[in-house]
């Protein structure tokens, strides 16, 4: 039991609009069960002042975190997640494990499973990886970012932020600015804000906005002057070289004077916008120093903000895992 201003939680209280037993993306998840996500979050969000920053809730269950990228961020704070939630934890790392010896992904997998995992957190360059995990084990799956496709937890620690700063979601424009055709974040983001009612538009190079992204809900544009003025919140996309095969603009130095995020932009904007980024930062390239630490910034915010997303995740799921020596569900 989570002792916590206002109502308790217990294992047993997830919200009725969740009914899932992994999370591989938003595209998938109606409005209600987005918001469902957000407010377990809040209730987290609690524990993490406390003296004592642990709570009995998922003791017993064991967390594998299976990354075949790198991460600082997601990897750190869902294995702080699980360990404040009282389970075991275990990271995999790919380049230490039999799949150098040809072992496929698949059977990896399994052995982990065989050894007790309840809860597997994927991250690979692949898109889909985890989708097809979640067909051949009876771990819960958890999507921590499948190549360029989705990465559903930074979605929802970008709502949480927004919501918190703003009070609300529903009628807000978010600008999403910089390399949207590799992004994951985007696209996780663009699903989630237009289900919960925001305004998206995204803005960079045309070569990096697809316009066949405006089939998505969403509006495409590749002045950040023109648009800027006009957003409530800019979240601001790191430009991801590791996946672009070729330049797909002219220079970092063309690309930070048109996109970057800078302290003589920020003057032309609203007084209130609100100003992220998933990070790793560029700095003096996506955006400048004094706005990735000025006012205007919730960067660590959302940092904070992914521990609370991340522990509500693993607790709705867990009234899904199954018991030790279960079948298939």
């Amino acid at each position: 039991m989570i002792s916590a201003p206002g109502p308790t939680i217990s294992a047993s209280a997830a919200p009725t609009a969740w009914n899932r037993k992994h999370l591989l993306g938003l595209e998938d998840l109606s409005r209600d069960e987005i918001l469902g996500i957000l407010d377990t979050a809040e209730s987290f969000a609690e524990v993490s002042t406390r003296s004592r920053k642990k709570v009995p809730v998922l003791q017993g269950r064991i967390v594998f975190n299976l990354f075949f990228e790198s991460s600082t961020r997601t990897r750190t704070s869902f294995s702080l997640a699980a360990k404040r939630l009282s389970a075991d934890t275990q990271d995999f790392t790919a380049s230490a494990s039999s799949l150098t010896k040809g072992e496929s992904f698949i059977d990896t997998a399994k052995n982990i499973e065989a050894m007790g995992a309840d809860v597997m957190v994927v991250r690979h360059p692949t898109p889909g990886t985890p989708h097809l995990l979640a067909k051949h084990v009876r771990s819960s799956i958890i999507n921590a970012g499948d190549g360029a496709h989705e990465h559903p937890t930074q979605a929802l620690l970008d709502l949480m932020t927004i919501r918190r700063a703003k009070g609300r979601i529903e009628g807000l424009t978010v600008g999403m600015v910089g390399d949207i055709s590799h992004s994951r974040v985007a696209r996780s983001n663009l699903w989630g804000l237009t289900k919960l009612g925001a305004r998206v538009i995204l803005c960079g190079p045309p070569t990096l906005v697809p316009k066949s992204m405006e089939r998505l809900g969403c509006e495409v544009a590749y002045h950040l002057d023109d648009v800027l003025p006009q957003c409530d919140v800019v979240n601001v996309l790191r430009i991801q070289f590791e996946r672009q095969e070729r330049a797909l603009f002219p220079s970092v130095s063309e690309y930070s004077q048109l996109y970057g995020m800078t302290h003589e932009r920020i003057r032309k904007a609203k007084d209130d916008l609100l100003v992220l980024a998933p990070g790793p930062i560029n700095r003096g390239v996506e955006l400048t120093p004094e706005v990735a630490d000025g006012p205007h910034s919730a960067i660590l915010d959302q940092v904070t903000n992914g521990l609370a997303v991340r522990m509500a995740v693993l607790y709705l799921l867990s009234g899904k895992m199954e018991p030790k020596g279960g079948g298939e569900a």
